[in-house]
């Protein structure tokens, strides 16, 4: 099918983007930038935006930044970006592994991170991300900036709190210490296909035990979130077998899975507890 018939409007500066966003929003403006959500639901004409906003002329949206403490992601930045890492550390090699899970190679080169955020599916893998990581998000609309954090950014599966004038142009990942160690694991039917889970951890060997933990699981809910007791589990504890296994039952405990037509509640729950014990596993050297 095609799209059904709408306004092409191509910005050049983040000014231009905003004020054609306030214009056009309530009639339905959309913006576009990777457009690997937006473009299959319009040609299905699931999506019939009236207008739509072409944000990739706008050249300050599609740097990386490193700043002292932080990894600042801009609107246009592709995910293929991050086949390399794109900052030292392990920050860098953990955006580094993730990517490769995300879709197919071609799809990599156009969808973008902050896209991804955006559209809030629950399976994203850069929503699970930024939920482990405590990403900070910035929107932008004729009324100025504003920081949002991702917690209060993801309301629910596909939905955001960002108005309808609002771009979202930029993520804001904190840089992870020397001795960071992490582990990622996601099971889906198909290579390329979205996650039924999947989870990401994080933590510090401080003197051989675990510091500031964290667990992170997507897929599973409505919203990626980080478990806390899961962490609990972790904290000043030495990795082993048996303690992995242990935040695994934690998670498996603490979720609240959806279920679908992919998968029942219950096969989601057995699955977050795979996946976060797989992702504590490959957490070891």
């Amino acid at each position: 099918m095609k799209p059904a018939s709408f306004e092409y409007h191509r910005p050049t500066t983040l000014e231009e983007a905003v004020k054609a966003l306030a214009e056009y929003a309530p009639q339905d403006g959309r913006i576009l930038s990777g457009g690997q959500s937006l473009v299959p639901t319009m040609a299905l004409r699931m999506a019939k935006p009236a207008h739509l906003i072409d944000i990739n002329g706008v050249r300050e949206l599609a740097d990386i930044k490193v700043t002292e403490d932080a990894l600042i992601i801009g609107a246009g930045v592709r995910h293929a970006a991050f086949h390399k890492p794109v900052v030292d550390g392990a920050l860098g090699q953990l955006l580094s592994f993730v990517v490769r899970h995300i879709a197919h190679y071609p799809i990599r080169q156009r969808g973008t991170f902050c896209g991804s955020l955006a559209h809030a599916d629950p399976s994203s893998e850069w929503c699970l991300v930024s939920a482990t990581l405590d990403a900070e998000i910035t929107a932008t609309s004729v009324r100025g900036a504003r920081s949002i954090a991702v917690t209060e950014l993801i309301e629910w599966a596909m939905s955001t709190t960002l108005a309808e004038d609002e771009i979202l142009t930029s993520v804001r990942l904190p840089l992870l210490p020397e001795n960071t160690r992490f582990g990622f694991y996601e099971f889906s039917r198909r290579a390329g296909d979205y996650a039924l889970a999947m989870s990401l951890v994080t933590y510090e060997l401080a003197d051989g035990v675990i510091a500031a933990p964290r667990v992170g699981i997507g897929g599973v809910e409505g919203v990626p979130r980080r478990i806390a007791e899961a962490e609990e589990v972790l904290l000043g504890q030495k990795p082993s077998p048996d303690l992995f296994r242990a935040a695994a039952e934690a998670v498996a405990n603490a979720a609240d899975p959806m279920s679908d037509l992919q998968a029942s509640a219950n096969y989601r729950r057995d699955l977050a507890r795979t996946v976060v014990r797989r992702a504590l596993e490959r957490s070891l050297p």
